[in-house]
């Protein structure tokens, strides 16, 4: 009984004493590894993977921000939505990444494109200044392959010139971002011992008032103002940003405070592209100066900010100032700066010695003592002894490996040995020796020398943006993005998301762009708005993204109301919106005959039928899309005929004329994309399709349209070859033996059954993809035998027989396990580029009569057709 109670009491634990301990470890985590950055490199550790993927990847060209991401991963174990985040901000702040793409818009608020559509690589102030592998800390990765830097050797106050912002667990950090210049000069400033004062620059302008900053630290505040400026005088116009606010956000609070009654505004228009433009329309009444005040009292114009500077210092959090930052930021430069010279010291002086011991080697023929040694460490004790006569000026001692390097000297290079060349050498050497000494020994001149050099190459273009003021607070709002359905009314010409009895056309967001081809062949792309008149006789309403080169437009157009009839091919990768684009003609009476919008560049054969005409002798010919030049959207296209065409028929669907397209699987969203995240499937084009087998012996295929999705779980999910025999081993629950078939698959989309059996305990052992492959029969005990395992060659064992045959019977005993062994897969030959292809078109006709005939002009067909 006593046992009892006093095991009962040691199996008591207090759940408090839990809790503070888990929290603390949680706690710990969020601060340490997530939400703060450190003070030696200025990143937060997703930043600090995301610099050192880079620089992995680093070599000269831009690379896509899905690759970067992917790579980044192998280091941050938290997503690749948070790792595109980052580098997203990490790229607007125009510093550390080269953009290439639209990467938003940091006075709209506008998001960047997806990753697979931006690029990006470091810029050259970064590969100077914030790697060196030399000085760099390791650590192991989070799964321990990898290994990845504690802190990178940023020789520059990087954290204080980018600024950033982290909520921990009971503390938060918000350092704002200061300007590049006054942070050098303050950085030499300290160096040379002088007092300095840093105040916070923003890139979206504005006004700023500092009088209770508080160097930074924490409890201070500062306010961020917008400019605004009198156009007129009932015109306002807000042309500079206050610091984390866009055009979306300050027209938001405007219009919440105009319709609350504290101002009054007429209209408001957002003008905003590459520089702020929201221009404020007010009534005749109403005195201008008085609602600049009121903007700057009740909306967004002005806002507050609570500098917090937490840093990672070591292994904990610390509260402290702006210019403590510097200095320690400026002292830790030094200390890296001193540390490059001791290593850049170390090799020359290792270069000088090897390069003395190899004069000493070569002139003095020491070489010569190899000869009739039977072992090497004959050769070895004999070389070491010949040349300590010659060593005594030398900077260390003769190790064995000195040794073995002078016995490995290549021949051609001892018997072409030039001795005004190898003093030259040393000479240099001992040059460059003294060059780094003296900079060891004057080593803050040599830092304030390092910034002034970083300023010089980097300074340019970097001038403070944000004014520096005094004045007098306000609330922050959000817009909220929500889905629309959207319709179109093709009789009165109208489209929108509140057509809601009209024809419903698809899905979008309200911050998509459309785009609209009407008969007379004008193009127009508009934001999406509840309703929207475009024009009577529109023939393609679709959702339009920018830098789409793999949606192609074919077109065939008539010039005027009696011209030429032309045909084009174009893709629209950018526009004006609002714009109308005559794709045709401008001239009066221009009309599409023809018009295909083509998602993944295909090209099909169409057929043209021309109105009776004495001179012609065939008014009839094929046109193959495929064989035209893909142009711009304002080319005029090739010439198709002189003669009136009386109707246009498709004759042949065709397949995609764009390189093919490589396509990767992400098991974790179970979704298909194209900027390699996951299981690269292959590189696809026109019809090819992905084979997906389930367990329940059902095989489908279908496209690789990347809205696809992927609910089930799959045996086999890849890219199908017509050609390749299907593999399946199943146990056929009724006759309780396993079978082995092979069979090919029908190309169709339906659900193709390839399990023989409907017994429940049937089931699907294996399914092989492959050539070659080999099945190992691992046998169960029976009555106590065993029996030794059998292996068999697939391709041999059963020939190809159609889906619905039972197959054979792959063995009469009981079976423990099947071990299947695949050969790895051969690479595809073709690279699959996402890049549009562009060579020169023409047009093949059936009249045999003008199939050779001469072209009169480079790019186009005419007169094909004229005959007296």
């Amino acid at each position: 009984m006593e046992e009892q109670e006093n095991h009962h009491e040691e199996s008591l634990k207090k759940v408090s004493g839990l809790y503070r301990n888990w929290f603390l470890d949680y706690a710990s985590y969020v601060i340490l590894d997530r939400a703060i950055p450190s003070i030696f490199d200025g990143f937060k550790p997703v930043q600090r993977r995301i610099m050192h993927s880079m620089r992995e990847l680093e070599d000269g060209r831009y690379n896509k921000v899905a690759n970067l991401v992917g790579n980044t991963m192998k280091y941050h174990p938290h997503g690749d939505a948070s790792i595109t985040d980052a580098m997203v901000q990490i790229g607007q702040k125009e510093l550390l990444i080269d953009t290439q793409g639209n990467w938003g818009n940091i006075y709209t608020g506008d998001s960047a494109a997806a990753a697979r559509y931006i690029e990006a690589r470091l810029t050259p102030f970064a590969l100077e200044v914030v790697f060196n592998p030399k000085t760099t800390q390791w650590a192991k990765s989070y799964d321990g392959r990898n290994n990845e830097p504690i802190d990178l050797p940023v020789k520059f106050p990087l954290l204080l010139a980018s600024g950033v912002e982290g909520i921990g667990v009971g503390l938060s950090t918000k350092i704002m971002p200061h300007n590049f210049n006054e942070l050098i000069n303050a950085s030499i400033a300290h160096l040379k011992g002088k007092k300095f004062e840093l105040f916070p620059d923003f890139l979206t302008g504005g006004m700023l008032d500092v009088s209770n900053y508080n160097d930074g630290e924490r409890g201070g505040k500062i306010r961020a103002r917008a400019r605004i400026i009198q156009k007129d005088k009932n015109t306002l116009c807000i042309t500079e940003l206050p610091f984390g606010k866009n055009t979306g956000d300050l027209i938001d609070s405007i219009i919440k405070a105009n319709e609350k009654g504290k101002i009054k505004i007429k209209k408001i228009e957002d003008n905003t592209s590459d520089t702020v433009e929201i221009n404020i329309h007010l009534n005749n009444d109403v005195s201008p100066d008085k609602t600049i005040d009121a903007l700057y009292a009740f909306t967004d114009c002005e806002i507050p900010i609570s500098p917090n500077a937490c840093v990672i210092v070591g292994d904990k959090p610390e509260f402290l100032t702006v210019s403590e930052i510097l200095r320690r930021n400026t002292d830790h430069t030094v200390a890296l700066l001193k540390k490059e010279l001791e290593i850049e010291l170390n090799e020359l002086q290792e270069k000088w010695h090897f390069a003395s011991l190899e004069k000493i080697f070569i002139e003095n023929e020491i070489y010569q003592e190899i000869k009739g040694k039977s072992s090497k460490e004959e050769v070895y004790e004999a070389v070491d002894k010949a040349l300590k006569p010659f060593t005594k000026n030398l900077l260390r001692a003769v190790t064995t490996e000195d040794i073995i390097k002078l016995t490995e000297l290549p021949f051609m290079r001892i018997s072409r040995y030039d001795q005004d060349k190898a003093i030259e050498n040393l000479l240099n050497l001992e040059g460059k020796i003294e060059q780094v000494k003296h900079h060891l020994n004057n080593l803050i001149t040599y830092a304030i020398d390092y910034f002034i050099n970083i300023q010089k190459k980097y300074g340019k273009g970097k001038e403070r943006r944000t004014e520096l003021r005094i004045f007098d607070t306000i609330d922050a709002t959000k817009v909220a993005v929500a889905n629309e359905k959207f319709y179109a009314n093709f009789e009165e010409g109208f489209i929108g998301t509140s057509l809601k009895k009209d024809q419903y056309l698809f899905d979008c967001s309200d911050i998509d762009d459309i785009i609209t081809f009407q008969k007379d062949g004008t193009m127009k792309v508009v934001k999406v708005e509840a309703k929207t008149f475009i024009g009577k006789n529109i023939v393609h309403v679709a959702v339009w993204k920018k830098n789409d080169k793999r949606t192609v437009y074919n077109m065939i157009y008539r010039e005027g109301r009696d011209g030429a009839y032309y045909m084009k091919r174009f893709s629209v990768t950018g526009v004006t919106r609002n714009t109308d684009y005559k794709l045709a003609s401008e001239k009066k009476g221009s009309e599409m005959l023809y018009f295909s919008a083509n998602p993944n560049g295909e090209a099909e054969v169409v057929t043209v039928l021309l109105k009776p005409n004495a001179r012609i002798r065939k008014n009839k010919m094929e046109i193959d899309f495929s064989e035209l030049a893909i142009k711009g959207r304002d080319s005029k296209g090739n010439l198709v005929t002189k003669y009136a065409i009386k109707k246009v028929e498709m004759k042949e669907e065709g397949h995609s004329t764009l390189a093919p397209r490589k396509i990767w699987f992400d098991d974790t969203v179970r979704r298909l994309n194209a900027d390699a995240r996951g299981t690269l499937l292959g590189s696809f084009k026109g019809d090819d399709k992905i084979l997906t087998i389930n367990a329940q012996g059902e095989a489908k295929l279908v496209s690789f349209d990347l809205m696809n999705r992927f609910d089930d779980d799959y045996l086999i999910l890849e890219k199908w070859n017509p050609e390749q025999p299907i593999t399946a081993i199943y146990f056929d629950g009724e006759k309780q033996i396993y079978f082995i078939k092979r069979f090919l698959l029908e190309n169709n989309t339906n659900i193709q059954n390839f399990m023989p059996s409907e017994h429940p305990k049937s089931f699907i052992e294996q399914v092989i993809v492959a050539n070659n492959s080999t099945a190992e029969i691992i046998f169960a005990k029976d009555k106590g035998k065993e029996k030794d395992p059998e292996t068999i060659i697939v391709d041999e064992f059963i020939a190809v027989k159609g889906i619905k045959a039972n197959g054979n019977q792959l063995t009469k005993s009981k079976v423990k396990s099947i071990n299947v062994t695949i050969p790895e897969p051969t690479e595809e030959i073709n690279p699959g580029f996402d890049v549009v292809e562009s060579t020169e078109g023409h047009i093949s006709f059936i009249d045999e009569d003008v199939k050779d005939a001469d072209f009169p002009d480079e790019g186009t067909i005419g007169n094909l057709f004229d005959e007296e």
